[in-house]
C-alpha cells in the first residue's frame, strides 16, 4: 500500500470536533482526490463516492456482522437484522417486517395522522417553540408508541427510555456514555419484555382483522426466540426514535429559507412531501455513515481494500456526489430519481424507510399548512458535536 494521504492543512478532519460541525468540505476534497482513503486517524478506510458506498452496503464482501464487532465500544449490541449477515439476516429480517414492513405501516395509518394531528394541535396559542424537543421528539414518541401498541399511561416512562438509548448510536461513544447507554438498553428490553406477552394476546386475538398491534404480531411470531424477538424491538426503538425525531428540524433548516421549497410540500399532496423527506434527507443523513468489514481484498477505482479492513460507508459524503445528482449541494424537493443511501442499500435497506417517509412526510406538511408565517427566532442553531446522529441544537421558532 502506498502511503495514505492526508487532508490538507485547511480543512477540519471530518470526525474532528470541528470537523463535525461541518463535514461537507473535506468529504468533498476525498471524494474528489482520494474517494478509496486510509484514514491514519482512526484506521479505517473511507468511501466518499457513490458507487464505491453503494457497493459495500450491497456486496456480502462487505460484512455488517464483522463491521458491529469493530465498533470502539466493547458492549455487544443484542441480534438483530443490524448486526447479522445474510443468510441469518434474512432469517430475522422476514418477521422484523412485521414490525415495521409497509403492511404494518399501513395498517397504522391513521393512528400516525392521530398523533400529527395531536402534536401539532400542541403548538396552538404558543409564540414560539424548540424543533427537537416540542416537534421531534413527539412525533417519534407517538409514533414508535402506537406501533408498540403502548397504552397512554406508559409512553412517558418509554420516551424516557428512548432519549436514553439514543446514545447507543454513536460508535465512538466514551466509556461513561456507553455506560450509561448500556444500562438504558437493558432497561428498555425489560420494559418491552413485560408487554411482549399481553401485546401477542391482543393480536392473536385480533387474527387477521382490526386490533392488535406491529408489536403484538412479532411478539407472537414463533420464528424468534424471545431474545431475538425483543432484540429487533429494542433496536426499532435506538434507531427509529432519535433520528426521526432529529430529522424535523434538520428539515426545517433547509426548508424555512426556501419559500418555493415549503410551498411545494404544502401543496403538493403526500407524495409530493414524501418524496420531499427523501431529499431532505439526502442532504442531511441524520446516521452519516455505516461500518462494515471486508471479508476479502477488494479492488475499486481508487484502490483495492485489504482483507480484514474496517470501511466507513460515508452516506454524507455519496449522497452529494455530483457524479450521481446534479447541483448536490442544493435542495430540490421535486429530484427525481434519488437513489440516496440514508436509508442504507441492499439487503439492510432500512425496514423504517416507509415510516419516516410517511410521518415526516404528513408532519411537514401539515406543519407548514397551518402555520404559515412559521420562522427562525432567537440565535442560530448550531450542529451538535456529537458524530451520529447528525443533529441541530437550539433551534427555536416562531408561529
Amino acid at each position: 500500500m502506498t502511503a495514505p494521504r492526508t487532508l490538507p492543512g485547511h480543512l477540519a478532519h471530518p470526525f474532528s470536533p470541528r470537523g463535525r460541525l461541518d463535514p461537507y468540505p473535506a468529504y468533498r476534497w476525498l471524494r474528489e482526490h482520494d474517494p478509496v482513503h486510509f484514514d491514519v486517524t482512526s484506521r479505517m478506510w473511507l468511501l466518499t463516492a457513490h458507487a464505491d458506498c453503494a457497493l459495500a452496503l450491497r456486496d456480502p464482501r462487505f460484512s455488517a456482522a464483522l463491521g458491529q464487532r469493530e465498533r470502539v465500544r466493547d458492549d455487544e449490541l443484542p441480534p438483530s437484522m443490524l448486526t447479522t449477515d445474510p443468510p441469518e439476516h434474512q432469517r430475522l429480517r422476514s418477521p422484523g417486517a412485521l414490525l415495521m414492513g409497509p403492511a404494518a405501516i399501513r395498517g397504522i395509518a391513521g393512528d400516525i395522522e392521530a398523533v400529527i394531528g395531536a402534536v401539532l394541535d400542541g403548538l396552538a396559542g404558543r409564540e414560539e417553540f424548540e424543533a427537537t424537543a416540542d416537534l421531534g421528539e413527539p412525533l417519534a414518541t407517538g409514533v414508535l408508541a402506537r406501533l408498540f401498541g403502548l397504552p397512554a399511561a406508559d409512553v412517558p416512562a418509554f420516551a424516557g427510555l428512548a432519549a436514553r438509548v439514543s446514545v447507543n448510536l454513536d460508535p465512538l461513544a466514551g466509556p461513561q456514555a456507553a455506560a450509561a447507554g448500556r444500562a438504558a438498553m437493558g432497561e428498555l428490553t425489560r420494559f418491552l419484555g413485560e408487554r411482549a406477552d399481553a401485546a401477542a394476546e391482543a393480536a392473536g386475538a385480533a387474527g387477521n382483522g382490526p386490533g392488535g398491534s406491529p408489536f403484538g404480531r412479532l411478539a407472537a411470531d414463533d420464528r424468534l426466540t424471545r431474545a431475538e424477538i425483543l432484540g429487533i424491538a429494542a433496536l426499532t426503538v435506538v434507531g427509529g426514535w432519535k433520528p426521526l425525531a432529529e430529522m424535523v428540524g434538520n428539515a426545517l433548516h433547509w426548508l424555512l429559507p426556501r419559500e418555493e421549497a415549503a410551498g411545494l410540500i404544502r401543496d403538493g399532496g403526500p407524495q409530493a412531501a414524501e418524496a420531499a423527506v427523501d431529499e431532505l434527507l439526502r442532504l442531511e443523513s441524520p446516521i452519516p455513515f455505516t461500518a462494515r468489514v471486508t471479508t476479502e481484498a477488494v479492488p475499486l477505482d481508487g484502490g483495492v481494500i485489504p482483507a480484514g479492513a474496517r470501511v466507513l460507508a460515508l452516506v454524507g459524503a455519496a449522497n452529494r456526489d455530483p457524479a450521481v445528482f446534479d447541483r448536490p449541494d442544493e435542495l430540490l424537493v421535486t429530484r427525481s430519481p434519488n437513489p440516496h443511501l440514508a436509508f442504507g442499500a441492499g439487503t439492510h435497506l432500512c425496514l423504517g424507510a416507509p415510516l419516516v417517509r410517511q410521518a415526516g412526510g404528513l408532519l411537514l406538511s401539515g406543519l407548514l399548512e397551518r402555520y404559515p408565517g412559521l420562522r427562525r427566532t432567537g440565535k442560530p442553531p448550531a450542529w451538535a458535536p456529537g458524530l451520529v446522529p447528525r443533529r441541530l441544537t437550539g433551534f427555536t421558532l416562531a408561529i
